[in-house]
């Protein structure tokens, strides 16, 4: 019988926990069988913060805690490349910060942090061009900043995934596969998101595309779906602030179970390339937003979390993709019996 392939789940610890304290963080993740959790923003005793402002004392404090609840960080959910390609006025929000200053800073502080977690892999963005043009007037620019990002990640020992999410310039499969294949760099990759074409208005024939594009680049992927209350056309621009109708993997409109049997042909290859770069795996990351959804962050509580979590499980099931779960030989383990 050829080997089942195998993922590793993890999850957005602050989509967990009601006031986003490493507690309530932890012992979600704990209780619903995850030993791995991706670190974005946390309460580690001084308020709630972005993982990029904690104190030394603050990572001490939730790596003692990891240790507590037998969790590791699969990713740092850093913001970065969530900021203008240009210093131009286009109606948005948006902070523009010259690429210099904000690689030697920004970019070196979530490296700092990867180091300070044990992790070798940082999630990021591919810049907000300004609103309103093409994305791919964009490109030459994106790839530029991105090779440097990436470069510095190389020279470090991290991996780099660029997410694919709306009004960013790496919006789709097809921009995403261009901009790594210009970049060549092995510490870029591509982190799939099915939910975050689903809501720009992609049918799930066109998501299963957009993840063919990706393929050859791709990373680790983000689950999370969207179901949209009535049909959707196609949108250039999402007011990522009203998105409220995300659901578990196995009740929205992307076609996950179409878009993992793809995936299981990929995966014993992609798991040897990730692990000679010191990754332990290939990570499905649960990002489920449930309960609110938004430009920086989502929620889900711990229950939501639960069912998101056992949703993906009944899919992963079904297509036969191998996956762990905490069962009591851990806990016998972890008290060394």
């Amino acid at each position: 019988m050829p080997q089942q392939p195998q993922v590793t789940l993890s999850g957005f610890g602050d989509e967990a926990a009601n006031q986003k304290t490493a507690v309530q963080q932890f012992a979600a993740f704990a209780a619903i069988g995850l030993q791995y959790y991706s670190l974005r923003f946390i309460d580690a005793g001084n308020g709630i913060k972005n993982v990029m402002q904690l104190s030394k004392k603050e990572i001490q404090a939730i790596r003692h805690l990891e240790d507590e609840y037998g969790l590791n960080v699969a990713s740092i959910g850093s913001p970065i490349g969530k900021v203008k390609l240009k210093d131009v006025d286009d109606g948005t929000k948006n902070r523009f910060v010259p690429f210099k200053k904000y690689l030697d800073k920004e970019v070196a502080k979530a490296c700092e942090m990867a180091h300070a977690f044990e992790t070798k892999l940082i999630r990021g963005f591919s810049f907000y061009h300004p609103k309103g043009t093409d994305p791919w007037e964009h490109v030459s620019q994106t790839v530029d900043q991105l090779g440097q990002i990436a470069e510095m990640c190389l020279r470090s020992d991290l991996t780099y995934g660029v997410e694919l999410e709306a009004n960013l310039v790496g919006q789709n499969g097809e921009l995403l596969a261009e901009i790594h294949r210009q970049v060549k760099n092995p510490a870029l990759v591509l982190v799939f998101d099915a939910g975050n074409l689903t809501c720009q208005g992609y049918t799930a024939d066109e998501v299963l595309e957009q993840f063919r594009h990706v393929k050859a680049g791709l990373g680790w992927m983000h689950v999370k779906d969207y179901r949209h209350p009535e049909p959707s056309q196609r949108q250039a621009h999402i007011d990522e602030e009203t998105l409220k109708h995300f659901v578990p993997a196995d009740l929205g409109d992307s076609g996950h179970e179409a878009v993992f049997k793809e995936m299981r042909e990929l995966l014993p290859k992609l798991d040897a390339k990730l692990r000679r770069r010191g990754i332990p795996g290939v990570f499905l990351d649960l990002e489920p937003h449930v309960k609110a959804g938004g430009q920086y962050g989502g929620f889900s509580g711990p229950d939501g979390m639960g069912v998101a979590l056992r949703s993906l499980c009944k899919v992963l099931d079904y297509v036969d993709i191998g996956y762990h779960i905490r069962d009591f030989d851990d806990i016998c383990a972890a008290r060394g019996f």
